[in-house]
């Protein structure tokens, strides 16, 4: 029996072949230090780097390659876009309740050293961050609102749109997670109106895990998370001040880059939006089958169009228990649990039981992929309910 990954909202899986050709070609042929030596090997991988940034800056409207900065993934730049402004005291930040740990544990430590105030607004009855509720949330001393472009857990997807032009008609920074949605729907950064835009490599851009990205417009000040070397201005005791040398301090992962690279042409060759309709439409035949089955709960936007994550819960039945036998019985692939995001489940009303189960979808999954775990999830509560 062929296993089927359903936890494409962790990691895409599996990866394009070109991905794995591309970071076997940079450990095999020019495995040098990028920006870090005059020789043809070491300017080969500075290349490879630099055309990586370039797609990145023009697949999320940068107006520049030099505002990509690379990191080992979502979190990292997440961090540095939210411990790197220099917050006073008392300042206030604006996020939701469908925020990854990611998001929350930066801001928490943040409110703890220097005093300042969070508010997580709450979706709305139809699972969904709406722009009205962040607009209440608005005060004089507001200075970011952070949102999660989509839920990883609801599959909910926020209006970035209107988002943007609230933050720019308050002049409030608007930094956006990115994670569940890059390679899956179009975002352009000057359209949308987002100051910082953080996301992970290995998900929807397809390419290897240890790879992210955030994009910071040129305007926007920030300090660096890491200090040390960058390859260049080594005379100095300071940080350089050019980007993207001022956030990259030490070895790059140009296997992972490259690896990265190879995965954004592959979205490119498919089309994001053929991704995105490829993958809403086994959600909505998931949806719709899970729907009919007795003791099964599916959360979430379930009139709205959502990313491919669905969480569901079986009556009667652990949520880790029914992802083991998935697992073990099924070879089926999903998560259960709170998946990092417990405020999510709280809004949900699935943190006292430990979460849900969330079975998510890729590019490369069939309706024969959704037709074997509807089967399964039809035996299961057969069998226990």
């Amino acid at each position: 029996m062929e296993y089927i990954y359903l936890d494409q909202a962790a990691s895409s899986f599996p990866k394009p072949k070109k991905v794995a050709e591309a970071m076997t070609e940079a450990v095999l042929k020019y495995g040098a230090n990028p920006g870090r030596g005059g020789h043809q090997l070491a300017q080969k991988a500075d290349e490879v780097i630099y055309q990586t940034r370039v797609k990145l800056a023009k697949m999320f409207g940068a107006k520049h390659p030099n505002e990509v900065i690379f990191y080992q993934n979502a979190t990292m730049a997440l961090n540095q876009a939210i411990k790197g402004i220099t917050f006073k005291e008392g300042e206030h930040v604006i996020t939701t309740e469908f925020e990854h740990n990611s998001v929350r544990r930066p801001l928490e430590a943040i409110k703890k050293e220097k005093n300042i105030s969070i508010t997580y607004v709450k979706p709305n009855e139809n699972w969904l961050i709406s722009v009205e509720k962040i607009e209440e949330a608005i005060q004089e001393n507001t200075k970011a609102i952070i949102v999660s472009h989509g839920s990883n857990v609801t599959g909910a997807i926020a209006p970035l749109t209107e988002i943007g032009q609230l933050a720019k008609k308050n002049g409030i920074l608007l930094i956006v997670d990115a994670s569940q949605t890059a390679g899956v729907l179009p975002i352009d950064m000057e359209k949308y109106g987002v100051d910082l835009l953080a996301f992970a490599g290995h998900k929807g851009l397809l390419g290897p895990q240890g790879t992210g990205a955030l994009i910071v417009r040129e305007s926007i000040e920030l300090v660096p998370l890491m200090h040390g070397g960058t390859g260049s201005h080594s005379e100095s005791v300071e940080q350089p001040e050019q980007r993207p040398a001022r956030f990259e301090s030490g070895t790059l992962n140009t296997p992972g880059i490259a690896g990265l690279s190879a995965g954004i042409d592959e979205v490119k060759r498919i089309g994001i939006n053929e991704i995105f309709e490829h993958e809403w439409k086994l959600t909505k035949t998931c949806i719709e089958r899970l729907q009919k089955l007795s003791g099964v709960t599916v959360y979430g936007p379930l009139k709205e169009v959502r990313l491919g994550v669905i969480p569901f819960a079986i009556e009667g039945i652990d949520a880790q228990e029914v992802a083991m036998i998935l697992d073990e019985h099924y070879k089926i692939a999903v998560r259960a649990g709170l998946h990092c995001s417990p405020m999510s489940h709280q809004a949900i009303g699935t943190l006292e039981s430990g979460g849900t189960i969330r079975v998510s979808f890729g590019p490369y999954n069939t309706e024969e992929d959704v037709d074997r775990f509807v089967v399964a999830i039809e035996e299961i509560t057969s069998a226990f309910i």
